[in-house]
């Protein structure tokens, strides 16, 4: 089916109290399992391109052309999405792909300048039809460091959203990137509040540390896009050295890394389901 704006699938998850499933996607049998996963499981999904996989394939274009061409085939609504892009270059390239949302994270500038970037940069998508996402007060866990608690104060992410212009906000909750276990404690009541002040749909960044008990929660209280990367990777790399401990003298890549495919689509399909269980089975708000 034709390619899908985030902007559509998030506002509509929103509304129906629905959390988006977005999965970052390191190569190619990172796209096709996710697509498989959403076409299995009947579910829209995002696959996310970071600043920091284009920095490893040294360019945008041969995955961004490849994640959009399977959206583009997909039997299921599907977006293309570039996740935590720090240098505006790398967001006008992403734009002129034909990526239809972008991450732009400016949040380690002073406030008043991630305003004065984010606005310029979002009106510029703006005018190009692209959804952007941005993020006030920096996430924890970024290179693998687990930094205290941050939290985002509920007025200045309704003034931030206000001044920039933004289609959807990454907000700091509890989580934290990088978790190799899924223990984090989101603030569950900080989410309901931020959900009733900033009027677009709130995006959950570290969610690989979250429990499923934990993810439910969240959408329940008001989260929309749930970003995971961290714990698909940790299913793949498990998959792959199963695969050549069965079979050291294993020299073809189709045979550990579609073993690494098929164990990141089995557990996508389950996060799928599980984060639109919230639209069938509505959690009660306390």
């Amino acid at each position: 089916m034709p390619l899908v704006g985030t902007g559509t699938l998030a506002t509509t998850a929103a509304a129906e109290g629905r959390g988006l499933g977005a999965f970052n996607v390191i190569q190619l049998e990172h796209v096709t399992a996710i697509v498989a996963a959403a076409e299995e499981a009947g579910c829209p999904v995002v696959l996310q391109i970071s600043e920091n996989t284009v920095r490893y394939h040294g360019a945008l274009r041969p995955l961004a052309s490849a994640a959009l061409s399977a959206a583009e085939d997909a039997r299921v609504a599907v977006s293309v999405h570039l996740d935590h892009a720090v240098s505006p270059a790398l967001v006008e390239e992403a734009v002129a792909l034909g990526v239809p949302s972008v991450m732009y994270d400016a949040s380690a500038l002073p406030y008043a300048e991630n305003v004065a970037a984010t606005a310029a940069l979002a009106e510029r998508c703006r005018r190009r039809g692209v959804w952007v996402e941005a993020e006030l007060g920096e996430i924890g866990g970024k290179d693998g460091a687990h930094a205290p608690g941050v939290r985002t104060d509920p007025a200045e992410a309704a003034a931030f959203v206000a001044a920039t212009g933004v289609d959807g906000l990454a907000v700091a909750v509890g989580t934290s990137h990088a978790m190799l276990t899924r223990d984090a404690a989101p603030d569950f009541a900080l989410i309901r509040v931020l959900r009733a002040a900033v009027p677009v749909p709130l995006v959950l960044h570290g969610s690989s540390g979250v429990g499923d008990a934990g993810l439910m929660a969240a959408v329940a209280a008001g989260m929309t896009k749930i970003n995971i990367s961290t714990h698909l990777n940790s299913r793949f790399t498990r998959a792959v050295r199963e695969d050549l401990e069965a079979h050291p003298r294993s020299v073809d890549p189709r045979r550990y890394l579609g073993a690494g495919r098929d164990a990141v689509t089995t557990e996508t399909a389950r996060l799928l389901r599980l984060l639109d269980r919230p639209a069938r089975e509505p959690a009660t708000r306390s």
